[in-house]
């Protein structure tokens, strides 16, 4: 199959990874001592596609320092039976599995999973409560935290996989008030969305000052469907709302999810995957805009695997990762890639 005709993936936003194409390129590690949590990666085995804890291992084992990885939902390992609402807990039990297995060391140093993000479903309102805590339970300490995705767009081609989602989730009171449940347990929120919904949940962050909010996928700026070939106009709208949402003292930011097809860029229907120095150019306007908005202390780099692994393997994106951080002094560079996700997530890290 020609490159330029390799189709998405089943959710639109990105491509499936092709490790043979991805061998095409290797590079060499930059800084290769460098500590790292990698504070977002996925972990299933569906629609012919696996990535499991030997895969993400594998990946880690291509040479940088990861030290701790954080497990973010992805209706993963759902429970097949039981009441609707506890369904998601099964995915906790697979991730805090997939954590035990790491914990053995037979799948190298790193700990994989060492926080675990579920999903509760927010529109269950207070009753989303008991849910929360049979999660709890289900991490055996490695629960952090959910992730209600609320990602929307009228342009079934940006929304892909969420073209049926409710609009306006953010703002709705049913939704908040399963929200209000997540402060009083000490659990943060994983937000994802579309860069024009980033004002909703300025809404809300400063609705619930208390509650711990990360934006993931630098807020996700689009740039397919309506959004292709405009981004001379979108970056500035972006730009203003990420200036805007960094004012809130209880909003952190996840740098990552650019090699999704969303930001409009075609890396993986080229020839040659790209290296670190191309994805370096093409990422450090909303990289650069990120770090000085929030601040180092509030910034940190994710590889988003197995999504962002549809443009470039493991190797390459921290290269780029690295190469955009040169600037940073010592103390920044480690707050970038392991002080916030460790602070942010309550990692125990020995």
């Amino acid at each position: 199959m020609a490159a330029s005709k390799l189709p998405p993936s089943k959710s639109g936003l990105y491509a499936d990874p092709r490790p043979d194409w991805l061998a095409l390129r290797q590079e060499g590690i930059i800084d290769p001592a460098r500590p790292i949590v990698d504070p977002h990666h996925h972990l299933w085995d569906r629609d012919g596609q696996r990535y499991l804890i030997e895969e993400i291992s594998s990946d880690i084992a291509s040479g940088h320092n990861v030290v701790a990885t954080v497990y973010v939902e992805a209706r993963s390992m759902y429970r097949a039976q039981g009441p609707e609402a506890l369904r998601p807990v099964g995915e906790v039990e697979f991730a805090n599995g997939a954590a035990a297995m790491s914990a053995s060391g037979g799948y190298g140093p790193a700990a994989v999973c060492a926080g675990i993000v579920g999903h509760v479903n927010l529109l269950l309102g207070d009753g989303a409560r008991p849910v929360l805590e049979a999660e709890i339970g289900a991490g055996q300490g490695r629960f952090r935290g959910i992730r209600h995705s609320t990602a929307w767009d009228a342009d079934a081609d940006v929304a892909g996989m969420y073209a049926t989602r409710p609009k306006g989730l953010l703002l709705d009171s049913t939704f908040r008030k399963g929200f209000a449940c997540l402060a009083p347990l000490g659990l943060s929120f994983d937000a994802w969305l579309f860069h024009p919904q980033i004002g909703e949940l300025i809404d809300l962050a400063r609705a619930f000052p208390d509650t711990r909010i990360v934006l993931d996928h630098c807020g996700g700026p689009a740039g397919i469907g309506n959004y292709a070939n405009r981004r001379e106009e979108i970056f500035p709208v972006w730009k203003r709302s990420i200036l805007e949402i960094a004012k809130c003292p209880n909003v952190v930011v996840k740098l990552g999810g650019l090699g999704m097809r969303l930001l409009g860029h075609d890396f993986h229907e080229r020839p040659l995957p790209p290296s670190s120095q191309e994805l370096a150019a093409a990422w450090r306007p909303y990289i650069e805009t990120c770090i000085e908005a929030f601040g180092p202390a509030r910034a940190m780099f994710e590889s988003n695997f197995p999504p962002d692994k549809g443009q470039c393997s493991y190797q390459v994106i921290f290269n780029a990762f690295k190469r955009l951080a040169a600037p940073c002094s010592e103390g920044e560079k480690t707050a970038l890639f392991s002080k916030t996700a460790t602070e942010f997530y309550r990692l125990r890290l020995t």
